[in-house]
């Protein structure tokens, strides 16, 4: 990894993005992609699109989404704290103790989800607190001096968590889903660019936004480019840590390589391509089987208009929307090999109908 794709990693992953409020990690995105794209698209909610041989009859897109979960400013007592709800899937569980950025016109404003301590609560009967129990406290003593601060119902907070390493083998910290995507669709660009290849088609290189509260973002973008093809990359559960049920989640492992999903939004003859692409580059990769959807945005594109020819690469993540989510760096590598090789192996007239 070059240093110049280091520093872009961090700043996209340590930048906030929640669901809604996509801009500033997409301006980042953006810049770091021009010298490697001819043309952008940003549409109305903040889809960013790099565009790589504009003007070419087959159009193809790679796919990731920018948003990250985060939490609404709901109600603020009279005594100063504040109360949430969701905005994407938050995690009740997780939030008691954990330090977090609101986000004001003033700027950011620093807080923390308090609890109850341990001596004042029966231990027993300890449960999972729900969304409605869950308090922010920023210091202050009444509610005017949180409107003093900028923060106000629908204030957005993002848990303040950002990236490291863990023992040379992981990258590690909030947001991996999906601004890890995000940063392997550029790599793959980055990668086009440096080793002059020509595309025989034009390639659509979608960061989309809210992902998180329904795929809305490729929803849109989907029906605007209308490509032939759209092979996506989002996150899926490593199964191998406690508390998973193989049996029911499948035999999934961070490390064995990029996962090429099988379920009905996938079009088998794609997905198969992948499969070929992968043996003969020797990129070793796992298989996951779903049920009625992905649940990522292969769906969105799939169903999108008369239908597009859609695939699934998922990189395996441990813990997702805690603050402590894990890739194995080998995975990553591997997601934008063969991403690429995948790119480099289309003749821009394939036609993947079961029936002709």
């Amino acid at each position: 990894m070059s240093d110049q794709s280091t520093e872009f990693l961090y700043k996209y992953l340590n930048n906030a993005s929640p669901t809604g409020f996509e801009s500033t990690g997409q301006q980042i995105w953006l810049d770091y992609i021009k010298p490697y794209i001819e043309e952008q698209i940003i549409d109305v909610y903040g889809t960013a699109v790099g565009v790589i041989g504009p003007g070419q009859d087959y159009k193809v897109v790679i796919e990731a989404h920018s948003d990250e979960i985060s939490w609404f400013v709901n109600y603020i007592s009279d005594d100063g704290y504040i109360h949430v709800r969701r905005n994407g899937g938050s995690d009740a569980a997780i939030a008691p103790s954990m330090r977090v950025n609101l986000h004001t016109a003033k700027g950011v404003v620093k807080g923390v989800f308090g609890w109850p301590a341990i001596h004042v609560r029966d231990v027993a009967k300890d449960q999972v607190p729900k969304v409605h129990e869950l308090f922010i406290d920023v210091g202050a003593a009444k509610k005017e001096e949180v409107f003093e601060m900028g923060i106000h119902v629908g204030t957005v907070a993002t848990f303040a968590d950002g990236l490291d390493e863990l023992n040379d083998k992981y990258y590690l910290g909030r947001a991996l889903d999906n601004r890890m995507g995000g940063y392997m669709i550029a790599e793959v660009a980055r990668m086009l660019h440096e080793n002059n290849v020509k595309l025989p088609f034009t390639l659509y290189v979608v960061n989309a936004v809210q992902e998180e509260i329904g795929l809305r973002g490729a929803e849109m973008i989907s029906r605007r480019l209308k490509p032939d093809l759209a092979i996506c990359t989002d996150v899926t559960h490593d199964t191998q840590s406690p508390m998973y049920n193989k049996k029911e989640q499948g035999d999934l492992k961070s490390g064995g390589g990029p996962v090429i999903c099988y379920g009905p939004a996938v079009q088998n003859n794609l997905r198969d391509l992948l499969i070929r692409v992968a043996d003969e580059k020797k990129i070793p990769f796992q298989r996951q089987a779903v049920s009625r959807s992905t649940g990522t945005d292969t769906d969105s594109f799939a169903y999108s208009a008369e239908g597009i020819a859609s695939a699934l690469i998922s990189l395996p993540l441990k813990y997702m929307h805690t603050t402590v989510e894990m890739v194995h760096k080998e995975d990553v590598k591997n997601v934008i090999q063969l991403m690429y090789d995948v790119l480099l192996s289309l003749k821009g007239d394939e036609d993947f109908r079961y029936i002709k």
